[in-house]
């Protein structure tokens, strides 16, 4: 079978997720405000990683990815909520996202908050609802379980509030690594986890993909600090220098610039080799993993 690249793979699965995501709040019975700022949030952009990992590990077991559409969308609400609600004055105050005005600034405190809330909610309702030829009822709960875990207490929302308490204070190694697995890993995690899932991985299966999803996490976390220094305000969409003026430990001021950079390598090296113990289909799952390491916003 000739590779597939991730540039022909993201456009097709791209174009279905953004679809879905339309359709899933257009056939909402909802005030027209609310539906519009939910809207402008998932239509912001980016470059989708998280639905795009469903998409690549259900590829990787030969299955078809379309499968995990329902399980794409969802994820990405979830996380879009979250930076509807991380951008918030009460959070990390943001102005900017991706560019444009944050969702405060345009549809007000109140109504952003409550737009995070609808598309929490909703994810939920996605997956319950997804049709049983891409996923059994067994699977579906299963797949909702593990997403209130990773987006819950136990995961993001957890990472959040450990990282709002390490502000203004130096924090370990260890303590940053917590804050990042949860914050930030556990949301990449249950992507990779939920395609396997789709896909009727076995456990052995799905416990070497939890370790990609670790070192992934790690990885995509370091190379944001990283462009906090590095990068312009046009290429992340967000003004630089946002978490020193924060007072947030990052990786480059506790490991060192270069200390930094090196650990990113390690992390995508060890991801790397993650995936080739699996056997599987992995090249777009490998080309994903560059695209952590490498990008620039």
């Amino acid at each position: 079978m000739h590779p597939v690249s991730l540039e022909s793979f993201t456009k097709k699965y791209k174009a279905l997720l953004e679809e879905r995501l339309r359709d899933a709040v257009g056939s909402l019975e909802t005030p027209e405000n609310l539906a519009k700022a939910m809207l402008y949030s998932l239509e912001a952009g980016g470059k989708r990683i998280r639905p795009l990992l469903v998409f690549a590990v259900i590829d990787a077991f030969g299955k078809d990815p379309i499968h995990g559409l329902d399980a794409a969308a969802a994820i990405e609400m979830v996380h879009t909520y979250s930076l509807i609600h991380d951008d918030l004055p009460s959070m990390d105050d943001d102005d900017l996202r991706r560019g444009k005005p944050t969702n405060h600034k345009v549809f007000g405190e109140a109504t952003a908050i409550l737009a995070g809330d609808a598309l929490l909610t909703l994810s939920f309702r996605i997956i319950a609802e997804m049709p049983e030829g891409s996923a059994s009822d067994k699977v579906k709960l299963a797949l909702i379980t593990r997403l209130s875990t990773a987006a819950g207490a136990n995961g993001m929302v957890g990472g959040q509030v450990a990282d709002m308490e390490g502000e203004h204070r130096k924090l370990t190694l260890e303590q940053m690594e917590y804050i990042h697995i949860h914050k930030t890993g556990k949301l990449l995690e249950y992507s990779i986890i939920a395609g396997a899932e789709i896909a009727g991985a076995t456990a052995a299966q799905k416990e070497i993909l939890a370790k990609f999803a670790y070192h992934i996490g790690l990885a995509f976390q370091i190379r944001d600090d990283i462009l906090d220094l590095e990068g312009t305000e046009e290429t992340i969409g967000k003004p630089v220098g946002s978490d020193t003026a924060n007072e947030k430990s990052t990786y480059p001021a506790l490991l060192g610039l270069d200390g930094a950079k090196q650990a990113l390598q390690d992390h995508l090296h060890s991801a790397k080799d993650a995936l080739e113990s699996t056997g599987l289909q992995v090249g777009v799952l490998s080309q994903i993993t560059d695209l952590i390491g490498l990008r620039n916003h």
